[in-house]
């Protein structure tokens, strides 16, 4: 009886875990492409994601809503990840249904030059920056970024001066 209990709970964790990321694959692959220039660093980030969403699920605490959980662990591993660059990750293709390295459209370009932009940034004003143009209230971003709302709003208004300089 407790080896069913068990075995109920663990695939109860992997529906409630596919269902996360099903709906919400686009803002895990939308942070992992702000941190890279490079297709397969950002399926290598995507993937890192995703494990460690996998090993914080039974952690998450429903205090914030899952988008925000989401966020913050995508930002931490991409942070970290680009803080280690250096190391050498093994790597695992991935098919992306969303590709803009190879889109060659207007608004892909486009896209494309607001991320040359961005990776002029500093690892938390990507952060900030990435999360503003996803629009997340100041609140949100604040409590991903772990700053007051204050500061992020001053930190928003030097970020954007300083892109259009760029």
């Amino acid at each position: 009886m407790k080896k069913e209990q068990t075995q109920q709970g663990k695939e109860s964790r992997e529906r409630e875990f596919a269902a996360l990321v099903r709906e919400h694959k686009q803002t895990i692959y939308t942070v992992c492409y702000m941190f890279s220039q490079d297709e397969d660093e950002v399926a290598d980030l995507f993937q890192d994601t995703l494990v460690n969403l996998w090993q914080g699920l039974d952690s998450f605490r429903h205090e914030s809503k899952p988008e925000t959980w989401i966020y913050r662990v995508a930002l931490n591993t991409c942070v970290s990840a680009d803080r280690k660059k250096k190391s050498a990750l093994q790597r695992v293709e991935l098919s992306m249904q969303q590709n803009l390295y190879r889109d060659n459209s207007h608004s892909a370009q486009q896209i494309r030059q607001l991320h040359d932009r961005i990776q002029k940034l500093d690892v938390i004003d990507r952060a900030i920056i990435l999360l503003w143009l996803e629009d997340l209230s100041y609140e949100e971003i604040a409590a991903i970024v772990g700053i007051s709302v204050k500061n992020l709003s001053v930190k928003l208004v030097r970020i954007k001066e300083q892109l259009k300089n760029i």
